[in-house]
């Protein structure tokens, strides 16, 4: 726990295929360490697959992407049960949170039953660096664009609220999303929406967004803001992160 105020790195990318191996972090989920500001030892990286319903697949891709890079990888699964005794222990003793994309609705629905939704906030008042892709970037805002409930876009209202905003993801590549967004914010569903093209992400610090990051060229992110009843948006010119090595 070695950020020193509340982070979060809200994103629409992180992995990319690898050479050796069937997935990489890509330059985004290297930064969410950086974040951490981790020295001295291997990071540890605390991977939540809620959103694909804890896929061992999945995991097991995590785990050697983690290997790769170096880091110490562990996985919190809630299916069938929580794999570890004091989950709330098992959260605060890592340096980053990185929530897999999936299903947003089911992953707030099962955090919640088990207290995750509160371990998490503590967890990063506590300067744990909160990351994700995609369902891991939409569970920390208010709510956002989400394909949980069928192929039809819909809202998702009930995020975790650490950060006071709406959240777009896939911007750029699902054609759906930004229209429903500046519906959700014209309407007054989100006084504020915060979206990511594929390969950008977001970082906070407490809630005030102070960066834009990508791992692609030529992407972007967007503020869009509620005046006069309709939604105005706003690119945000993201800086690119150097390529982590294969």
């Amino acid at each position: 726990m070695t950020a020193s105020e509340p982070t979060i790195l809200a994103t629409s990318g992180g992995h990319r295929a690898g050479t050796r191996t069937r997935l990489l972090f890509d330059a985004l989920v290297h930064h969410a360490v950086d974040l951490a500001g981790v020295t001295g030892r291997r990071p540890k990286v605390l991977y939540i697959g809620t959103a694909v319903g804890d896929a061992e697949h999945v995991t097991a891709r995590m785990a050697e992407a983690a290997r790769a890079a170096g880091w110490d990888l562990t996985p919190l699964m809630l299916f069938p049960m929580p794999n570890v005794e004091d989950v709330e222990a098992t959260v605060l003793e890592h340096d980053v949170v990185w929530v897999m994309g999936g299903s947003v609705a089911n992953l707030l629905a099962v955090w919640r039953v088990h207290g995750l939704d509160a371990v998490l906030r503590r967890a990063w008042e506590a300067g744990v660096v909160l990351s994700g892709v995609s369902a891991g970037s939409l569970c920390w805002f208010q709510g956002g664009t989400t394909d949980s409930y069928g192929p039809t876009l819909r809202p998702v209202t009930n995020g975790l609220g650490l950060l006071p905003y709406g959240n777009g993801v896939h911007y750029d590549v699902d054609a759906g999303r930004r229209p429903l967004i500046h519906r959700l914010v014209a309407d007054g569903t989100f006084t504020e929406a915060h979206c990511t093209d594929d390969g950008v992400g977001l970082v906070y610090r407490g809630t005030e967004l102070v960066e834009a990051v990508a791992e692609l060229p030529g992407k972007g992110a967007y503020r869009v803001r509620r005046e006069g009843g309709e939604a105005v948006e706003e690119r945000i010119e993201p800086r690119r992160l150097p390529a982590p090595p294969d």
